[in-house]
């Protein structure tokens, strides 16, 4: 059971964002984002998307660094990846 981060490099709305992903379940993703104070609104689909200044918060709480396409990578053998639409 292991939540990934991203580097925060994807820009919006006047911020950079990193994504969090959950190689276990929703559950599990919903529960550790509640935990860095991330709000329920920031979740799209299959992942948070989590403000730069958040990023330090989810890696000292146990999200594990890494790459964007190995997030997707850990999201996709999941099984929880949800292709938009």
């Amino acid at each position: 059971m292991t939540v990934y981060i991203d580097p925060p490099i994807w820009p919006g709305h006047g911020r950079l964002w990193s994504h969090l992903v959950s190689d276990v379940s929703y559950e599990e993703l919903h529960a550790f984002a509640a935990g860095i104070g991330c709000p329920p609104r920031a979740f799209d689909g299959d992942h948070y998307d989590v403000p730069s200044t958040l990023y330090d918060a989810a890696v000292e709480a146990g999200a594990v660094p890494v790459g964007s396409k190995e997030l997707l990578g850990h999201l996709t053998n999941a099984g929880l990846r949800r292709r938009k639409r």
